[in-house]
């Protein structure tokens, strides 16, 4: 049977569905339930042979982890399809659990957030892949080896998809990525997942009474809001996001996920201090209140940078690069 589909969450990142696009998939979006998650009820009338692999990502874009796991792997399994996950939320879990536990065949490593690498660090970037055993004879060539005290290269591998094109990615950055891990260590690794998922569950609790919580489950390394109640007052995502900047704070990623009207994403990942957290949530506070008692002032936020209000669509779509004279 030729497999010529990949079923992906309506939450799912922009890239996973481009990854399979590029790769010559048609996607098949499958619509969250009402907790945020992957109902497996729904999954089972889309999964057929004809489906290669669903690709989610655990705990997901909302920062909720997928429950039904275990059940989704079966559905996909029986099918003869495989399970990938793009590991971009592995912060919320590593050292406490392992994906093949819960039935993922593919996983990849997101460095520049888990691993604290610069995002590609110049590029090109680095997403090294773990896969189960089973499918490591196809994993590309050549394979690093050692024996006897020495290391070789593999180039002894028939059933390979063969030599990429400096698939090692950025180099620079892996060593980085290798030596933070090494320096944590196992209880170290625990410890971030255990921090990450606390210092989000505590913006969550402080700053739930001020901003809307449309999936209100339980949250892992990030939580999100949307400004459903300050809307009312026509005071909007983008406003708060700007207002912050006056505050000093970068902000959050806004309007992601998808699923989420107006979202405000918040993940203040395992390094922020309780300190630097307190402030944020008293800032986050303050312009809520503004929103409520002064609306007005959000539509001429920032002030503090030179430049205000760009039009970033634009800017996204038609990028320019480099300063050109105007005559």
């Amino acid at each position: 049977v030729q497999r010529k589909k990949v079923i992906l969450p309506d939450s799912a990142h922009g890239t996973n569905p481009a990854s399979a696009a590029l790769c010559g998939y048609s996607v098949v979006q499958i619509q969250s339930d009402e907790r945020g998650l992957i109902d497996p009820k729904k999954l089972e009338t889309i999964m057929d042979e004809e489906t290669a692999a669903v690709m989610l990502t655990n705990p997901n874009t909302l920062g909720i982890f997928e429950t039904d796991i275990l059940k989704i792997c079966e559905i996909v399994h029986n099918k003869g399809g495989l399970v990938y996950c793009d590991g971009a939320n592995l912060n919320a879990v590593m050292g406490k659990t392992k994906m093949n536990r819960m039935g993922v065949d593919v996983l990849h490593f997101n460095l520049h957030k888990t691993f604290s690498t610069p995002h590609g660090g110049g590029g090109p970037g680095a997403g090294p892949i773990g896969v189960i055993e089973k499918l490591a004879r196809f994993l590309p060539k050549p394979i690093i080896e050692h024996a006897g005290g020495k290391y070789t290269l593999n180039h002894d591998r028939p059933d390979s998809i063969g030599k990429m094109k400096a698939f090692y990615g950025n180099f620079g950055i892996l060593v980085r990525a290798y030596t933070y891990i090494r320096s944590l260590g196992p209880e170290g690794i625990k410890r971030v997942a255990e921090m990450a998922v606390l210092n989000a569950n505590y913006i969550k609790a402080s700053l739930a009474e001020h901003y809307h919580l449309p999936y209100n489950g339980p949250s892992l390394h990030e939580c999100v809001f949307n400004d459903k109640h300050q809307l009312r007052n026509k005071v909007s995502t983008m406003d708060i996001a700007k207002m912050l900047i006056d505050y000093g704070f970068h902000p959050p990623t806004v309007y992601f996920p998808l699923i989420v009207k107006g979202a405000l994403m918040i993940e203040p990942t395992e390094t922020e201090s309780k300190e630097t957290l307190d402030e944020f949530i008293k800032a986050m506070k303050q312009i809520a209140e503004l929103a409520e008692t002064k609306p007005e002032v959000f539509h001429d936020s920032p002030q503090m940078p030179v430049v205000s209000r760009p039009d970033e669509t634009t800017a996204a779509r038609n990028p320019k690069l480099r300063w050109k004279p105007t005559n």
